[in-house]
C-alpha cells in the first residue's frame, strides 16, 4: 500500500471484484481500466563499505479519465504519473527525498500494459525476463538497481482480492515480491557507491481507495532472518478504532502464503513522533505479535525523520521508513530482520482532499 493525491472514482472506472485469475508477468503490468495503481518497491542496501541505507521508488498512476481514442490533442489529459524517490542514509542520520510528476502524453510519461514498463521521463521501472531494473536520479540522489525474486507473487487476501471495508467498493487487486535480491548502485552527490541488499515490491491496481468513514492507514512489510515475511495494515477509522477488513499475509521461506485476519495479529504503538515540519504526530515504534507464528517482535525506526512531504501532483504529507526488527519466534528462536512502514493520514489534509474521502 501506498499514499495517493486522487479523485473520487468515476463511473467509467471499474471496481475490483473476488475471482480475478492472475497470470504472470502480464500482470506486472498497467491495468488502465482501474482508476488508481502503483509500483511501490522498498529495499535496505550496504555499501561495500558496510554503509546501510533504506530505499524507496514508487510509480503511481493516477487515471483522470479513459483515453479518447477520437482525442485530437496529443496532450489530452487521461493520466497523471508521478513518483517518489527517497533515501535513509543511516550512518548520517539523514532522509533525502525527490518527486517527479508528468502527464502520460507524447512519450513522457506512461506505463505499458502485459508487461512491466513504467516511466517519467529518464525515472523507470522496467523487466526483463524475471529480472526488474530501477533508474531515477535528480539533484545529486540516484538508484540503479537491478531486482531478483527469490520467491513467486504472493496474493495477498482472497487469491489477490483485498478488501479494505465490508460494506463498500473500497478494495483492490494487491500483490508482492516480498524478497528480491539486489545490487547496482547508488549516487549521493558525488558519490558512486556499490550497494547490495534485499528489496521488496508491492502493485496495487484499484479504483476507490478508503470507505467515508476511514482515514488512513498502518502498513507494515518485514523481510525476517528466519527466511519468512509479513505483510500487515491497519485501517483507521475517525472514530480511532480499527476497521475489521485490516488483514496481512505470512509468507513461508518457500514462498507460500497464508492470509491474517485481524484477529491472528496485534500491533501496539511504543512511542510517537512529532514531526517538526507538518506538526503531524506519528507513531514511532511498534510491539506486533502473532500468536500462530510464534512471533513476539519489536519495530523500531532507524530514523526518526523519514517523512514524506511531496507536492509535484497534489499535497501528499505521510511517513515512510524503514525498521529493524528484533525479538523471538516462540521460547527459544531470536528473531531479527529489516522493514518498512507506511503512516498515513496523520497529516490529515492530503487523505481528505486527495483521496476522495469526504468529511
Amino acid at each position: 500500500m501506498s499514499a495517493s493525491p486522487l479523485a473520487a472514482a468515476g463511473p467509467e472506472f471499474e471496481i475490483p471484484k473476488p475471482g480475478r485469475v492472475f497470470a504472470f508477468p502480464r500482470d506486472h503490468g498497467a491495468h488502465l481500466r482501474y482508476k488508481t495503481e502503483w509500483w511501490y518497491y522498498t529495499g535496505h542496501l550496504r555499501s561495500k563499505e558496510g554503509e546501510p541505507f533504506g530505499y524507496q521508488l514508487t510509480f503511481f498512476r493516477a487515471g483522470v479519465r479513459q483515453p479518447d481514442p477520437r482525442a485530437r490533442s496529443a496532450w489530452a489529459l487521461h493520466t497523471i504519473y508521478f513518483a517518489h524517490l527517497a533515501l535513509s542514509d543511516i550512518t548520517r542520520k539523514r532522509f533525502l527525498f525527490r518527486e517527479k510528476a508528468n502527464r502520460g502524453a507524447l512519450g513522457l510519461a506512461g506505463a505499458d500494459e502485459g508487461r512491466l514498463k513504467v516511466w517519467i521521463e529518464s525515472w523507470r521501472a522496467q523487466m526483463e525476463g524475471d529480472t526488474h531494473h530501477l533508474q531515477a536520479r535528480d539533484e545529486g540522489l540516484g538508484l540503479n538497481l537491478t531486482l531478483t525474486p527469490r520467491k513467486p507473487p504472493a496474493l495477498h487476501g482472497e487469491n489477490g482480492f483485498s478488501r479494505k471495508a465490508a460494506l463498500s467498493a473500497a478494495a483492490s487487486y494487491y500483490f508482492s515480491l516480498t524478497r528480491l535480491d539486489t545490487k547496482g548502485r547508488l549516487t549521493l552527490g558525488e558519490r558512486s557507491l556499490e550497494v547490495t541488499g534485499s528489496s521488496w515490491m508491492d502493485h496495487e491496481f484499484f479504483t476507490q481507495t478508503l470507505a467515508p468513514e476511514q482515514t488512513g492507514w498502518d502498513w507494515f512489510a518485514l523481510q525476517l532472518d528466519d527466511g519468512r515475511e509479513v505483510m500487515l495494515y491497519l485501517l483507521r477509522r475517525r472514530d480511532g478504532s480499527i476497521d475489521p477488513a485490516s488483514s496481512g499475509t505470512l509468507v513461508d521461506p518457500q514462498g507460500q502464503v497464508r492470509h491474517l485476519k485481524l484477529a491472528d495479529f496485534q500491533i501496539t504503538p511504543t512511542a510517537t513522533w512529532k514531526s517538526p515540519h507538518s506538526q503531524a504526530v506519528y507513531p514511532a515504534g511498534w510491539k506486533l505479535e502473532i500468536p500462530s507464528a510464534g512471533y513476539s517482535l519489536t519495530l523500531t525506526p532507524t530514523l526518526a525523520d523519514q517523512e514524506i512531504r511531496a507536492g509535484e501532483a497534489g499535497a501528499i504529507t505521510y511517513w515512510e521508513g524503514q525498521v529493524k526488527v528484533e525479538g523471538q519466534c516462540g521460547q527459544q528462536q531470536p528473531i531479527t530482520g529489516l522493514g518498512y512502514v507506511e503512516l498515513t493520514g496523520y497529516a490529515g489534509k492530503f487523505l481528505r482532499q486527495g483521496l476522495g474521502v469526504r468529511d
